[in-house]
C-alpha cells in the first residue's frame, strides 16, 4: 500500500498554505517525469496529506464568479478577510478558524485514475467521519461537497458541512476538502457559498448539528483514520521539509 506521510500544520495563512502545496506538488511531478524519461530519480516522498486551518479567507475557483462575493474591497479589509483567486475547480467559499482543511497531495498513479472516484472518495472520508459522531451526510447529485437532508416538515432546509475543490495536473492532486466543524457560519453570509443561492440550502457545521462544542483536535484523529481506509494506504506522520 502507499505510505502517504501526514502533516499537522495548525493554523497557517491561505497563501503560505498554499505556497506548500504548489511546491510539494512539484517536487512529484518533477520527480515522475525524470522517471518517464528513464533519469535517476532523487528520493523523495510521494504522497502528503496536509491538515491546516486558516484565519478567515474567501477563496474563489476558476470556474467560479467573482459576483459571488457580496464584499468590495474596503469592506473585506475592514472586517478583516482576504481573498484569493486559485486554480481549484468550484465557485466561492470561505475558509476560517474552526474548519477542518485536508490537503492531499496525491500521485494517483499509485492509487486509481480516476478523477470523478477521486472526489467520490474525497466525499466519502467526510461521510465516514460524520457517521463517528452520529450523523448521516449524504451527496447531493447535482452538487459536490457533503450535505445533511433537510425536513420540509421542520422547514429546514438542506444543509452542506464539507465543500470539496481539487486541481490535478499530471495525475497528481493539490487543494481538497474544508469540513466545517466550528466555524463562525456568519462569515459564508458574505458570499454566495459555491455558487449555490437555492432559498432550500444553507451551510451548517458540526458543532451546530451536534448541539454542542466540537473542536478541531477531537475530529482530526477521526479523519485521518478514514482517510487511510478509504484510500487504502499506511500513514506516517513527519515533519514538512523546509518548515
Amino acid at each position: 500500500m502507499p505510505l502517504v506521510h501526514l502533516h499537522h500544520l495548525g493554523r497557517m495563512d491561505y497563501q503560505e498554505a498554499w505556497d506548500l502545496q504548489t511546491r510539494l506538488h512539484q517536487g512529484i511531478v518533477n520527480r515522475k517525469l525524470l522517471a518517464r524519461r528513464g533519469e535517476a530519480v532523487p528520493d523523495g516522498p510521494d504522497h502528503h496529506l496536509l491538515f491546516v486551518e486558516h484565519p478567515p479567507v474567501y477563496t474563489l475557483g476558476k470556474s467560479g464568479s467573482e459576483e459571488h462575493l457580496l464584499l468590495n474591497e474596503a469592506e473585506l479589509e475592514a472586517q478583516g478577510f482576504t481573498f484569493r483567486r486559485i486554480n481549484r475547480g468550484g465557485d466561492i467559499t470561505y475558509h476560517g478558524p474552526g474548519q477542518l482543511v485536508a490537503y492531499p497531495i496525491f500521485n494517483l498513479d499509485a492509487f486509481f485514475n480516476d478523477v470523478h472516484r477521486y472526489v467520490r472518495s474525497l466525499e466519502e472520508v467526510v461521510i465516514r467521519t460524520m457517521e463517528d459522531f452520529g450523523l448521516r451526510g449524504e451527496r447531493d447529485p447535482g452538487f459536490t461537497g457533503v450535505w445533511l437532508a433537510g425536513d420540509a416538515s421542520r422547514r429546514q432546509p438542506r444543509r452542506k458541512i464539507c465543500a470539496i475543490g481539487v486541481h490535478l495536473s499530471r495525475w497528481t492532486t493539490m487543494h481538497g476538502l474544508a469540513f466545517n466543524v466550528r466555524p463562525n457560519l456568519t462569515h459564508f453570509s458574505n458570499i454566495v457559498p459555491c455558487g449555490i443561492a437555492d432559498d432550500d440550502r444553507a451551510v451548517t457545521s458540526l458543532s451546530v448539528e451536534l448541539g454542542r462544542p466540537v473542536e478541531l483536535a477531537e475530529v482530526l484523529p477521526v479523519m485521518e483514520g478514514h482517510f487511510a481506509d478509504v484510500f487504502e494506504f499506511v500513514p506516517t506522520k513527519t515533519p514538512v521539509p523546509g518548515i
